[in-house]
């Protein structure tokens, strides 16, 4: 191209460029969600924009100017939340935008701009961090005579501005991951020598790293992370059970399932730092693949348990590329409990019957994990319990979410050498009621 060429294609880039800017963006809508990490604020946009951002005192609040921006007259202002009190706008001369953010304390912005997806269109992300404190490590007790808690930390998926999948009837997966969650960790805090850790309680998103953080500041055994699947196919049905893969993916599905999933890569767990590559990178595969075979054993468990209550798409663990699951130290699962994508399941998904029996089955499939697998020191691998090696029988209380088949397990013996102890003439058990094991 000539050197006049050349001239006449940037003098019309730079009238397009001109163009686009003058044409301005439109605030249509202004979000805010607030979680232990701090609040975010999500305007929703036309169009890219520039930015500028500073934080003021006296009182505390962050001020947003966006150059040649307007409001869409259906704007409506949220109410406060988080570190937020109140959200303002007003215009300025020249036909700029300026929004205040009034604080409850101070707050260093953070902010990016985010492309369109299939949800969403151009959006201006601020978040507002939360004041910074001596952090809070929450850590298993120590082993006593009867053994320490096992710490099962829950993953709840997505959340706050990420809303996951989507049914036909509106139903996002989010809401009832969460559901689930709460209901699992209720299952496991109400079981003897189990506690329970959750990675999120409400609706707020956490990245895919802190996720993993949590779990080795709680010091977790073992990580569940719980999703409701979606396909292009809506007869696609049943739930999956899946573990880490760093090559290739089960099928297709599971393929486009991790895509979706995963935000950001990560290796945590085992400290690097001061290795040297070669070792680091032999240290990171045995740390991984003994994870990765703790992972698919109480997966096999979770899917036994799980078929009882529902349909599964396989009978067998799938292995994706997730990242959440990439922590080289803590057996990992992601749960897929039912596709969201097809209207009865989603239907189900919403069901607080279906939410509390599905949460009693993953309860039951890791108390078999760790009944097979007790860690050391664990209240699973002490001589009295969970088995009854002594030839004397021991007393069992019933907690709230047992079952008369989950003691025997516990214990390692049958059912119905418990109904004979008990004098029982069904399965039926109480909370409270006291329980002669057998010997096992």
């Amino acid at each position: 191209m000539s050197e006049g060429g050349w001239l006449r294609a940037a003098t019309l880039l730079a009238l397009l460029l001109l163009g686009r800017v003058a044409a301005g963006a439109t605030v249509n809508g202004i979000r805010l969600w607030s979680g232990p990490e701090g609040t975010r604020a999500v305007f929703e946009l036309t169009g890219p924009v520039e930015h500028r951002v500073f934080a003021l005192s006296d009182p505390d609040r962050v001020v947003i100017d966006l150059p040649n921006t307007s409001t869409a007259s259906s704007l409506a202002l949220p109410d406060g939340r988080g570190v937020v009190a109140s959200v303002r706008t007003g215009p300025r001369a020249g036909g700029d935008l300026r929004v205040v953010l009034e604080l409850n304390g101070a707050s260093k912005p953070k902010t990016f701009l985010l492309a369109p997806t299939e949800q969403y269109g151009h959006r201006l992300v601020v978040d507002l961090p939360a004041a910074e404190a001596t952090p809070v490590v929450r850590r298993a007790p120590a082993a006593v005579e009867r053994g320490r808690d096992v710490v099962v930390a829950i993953d709840a998926g997505h959340g706050g501005e990420d809303p996951g999948a989507s049914g036909r009837a509106g139903v996002e997966e989010k809401e009832v991951v969460l559901a689930i969650a709460r209901r699992v960790a209720e299952e496991i805090n109400s079981t003897p020598g189990m506690r329970a850790v959750l990675t999120r309680g409400g609706d707020y998103f956490v990245p895919l790293r802190k996720r993993t953080e949590l779990a080795h500041q709680t010091q977790a055994d073992f990580f569940m992370s719980i999703h409701a699947d979606s396909y292009r196919d809506r007869d696609a049905k049943g739930a999956t059970v899946y573990v880490l893969s760093d090559k290739a993916a089960s099928d297709e599905q599971s393929l486009l399932l991790a895509q979706r999933e995963n935000a950001s890569d990560l290796i945590g767990g085992v400290s690097l730092a001061d290795k040297d590559q070669l070792l680091a990178r032999v240290l990171l595969d045995l740390s991984q693949s003994a994870a990765l075979s703790a992972s698919t054993a109480a997966g096999q468990r979770l899917i036994r348990r799980m078929s009882t209550v529902t349909s599964m798409r396989r009978l067998q663990v799938q292995q994706a590329p997730f990242l959440v699951l990439k922590s080289p130290d803590i057996p990992s699962v992601l749960v897929e409990t039912a596709y969201i994508s097809n209207p009865r399941e989603e239907s189900s998904l919403r069901n607080p019957g279906y939410q509390a029996t599905l949460a009693t089955a993953l309860r039951q499939g890791i108390v078999d994990y760790f009944t097979a697998n007790p860690p050391q020191g664990s209240y699973f691998a002490a001589p009295s319990s969970p088995s009854t090696t002594t030839g004397e029988p021991v007393r069992h209380v019933v907690a709230r979410g047992e079952t008369l088949s989950a003691v025997a397990e516990r214990y390692r013996v049958t059912s119905a050498s418990i109904r004979r102890s008990n004098s029982m003439k069904t399965d039926v058990v109480r909370v409270g009621q006291v329980l002669t094991i057998p010997p096992g």
